[in-house]
């Protein structure tokens, strides 16, 4: 070895285990906002070919997780205040048009079900360790991945591959900006999962106007957490 970092990939595709792979280190924060990513950096850390690295780069663009400019190199974005609160409107926007759609169904999707329970277990080890910071880090990161499971599987339940695209799209900053203010560690663990609950009752009972009320508590709430933490962050390094 000559030092150089190497970072294994899974046996899926090579393309997409490269994207799941530079896509966890960014939300986790290993790669930090304002770091620089190119292709001869990711060909080398991850030994792929620079066209693998290239597209595994575009499509983390596409998705908000990576910003660049014309002829500028890829870096890692920090949301501000003004574009955390465009962001959950149009997250709301989605998520409102969906959780209608399947209350007036009745229908309460099997793969949200199964992400809640991995939300209340990842909520319920984070309660447990309490001080352990590895176990806690560790809880932690599946408790966002759960979070973000959640939403796409109602979004996903609908049918509808356009809101399912823009759905994508949003989740992607919205996935980013769970890793680097780190919310979910600012309030009980089984908060957000009881929240859910509420949502997937109302969806269940056929309350259309109840599920809307639901999400768009839960998202305040989330986006109340997000503004709280970059508040805080902003008047440490003012003070420092």
């Amino acid at each position: 070895m000559d030092g150089k970092p190497s970072f294994p990939l899974g046996p899926s595709s090579l393309t997409e285990a490269l994207y799941e792979s530079v896509r966890k280190r960014i939300v986790n924060g290993d790669i930090a906002p304002g770091e620089k990513l190119t292709e001869i950096r990711i060909a080398n850390e991850y030994s792929v070919a620079r066209p693998t690295a290239k597209a595994c780069l575009e499509r983390l663009t596409a998705l908000g997780l990576l910003r660049r400019t014309t002829h500028k190199t890829a870096v890692v974005p920090k949301l501000d205040e003004a574009e955390i609160r465009d962001l959950y409107f149009s997250r709301e926007t989605v998520e409102r048009a969906a959780v209608v759609a399947l209350a007036r169904a009745g229908t309460v999707p099997p793969e949200a079900v199964r992400a809640q329970a991995a939300m209340r277990a990842a909520a319920g080890d984070a309660a447990q360790h309490g001080s352990d910071q590895g176990s806690h880090a560790g809880a932690f990161a599946t408790q966002v991945e759960a979070d973000i499971a959640f939403h796409s599987a109602l979004v996903a339940a609908v049918g509808s591959r356009r809101l399912a695209r823009m759905h994508e799209v949003i989740l992607g900053e919205v996935h980013l900006t769970m890793g680097q203010f780190q919310a979910h560690r600012t309030t009980d663990p089984m908060n957000v999962a009881h929240e859910h609950d509420d949502i997937l009752k109302a969806i269940g009972d056929g309350d259309p106007e109840r599920a809307q009320q639901c999400l768009a508590h839960h998202l305040d709430q989330a986006q109340g957490r997000l503004l709280g933490q970059l508040r805080r962050e902003r008047s440490e390094e003012a003070h420092a």
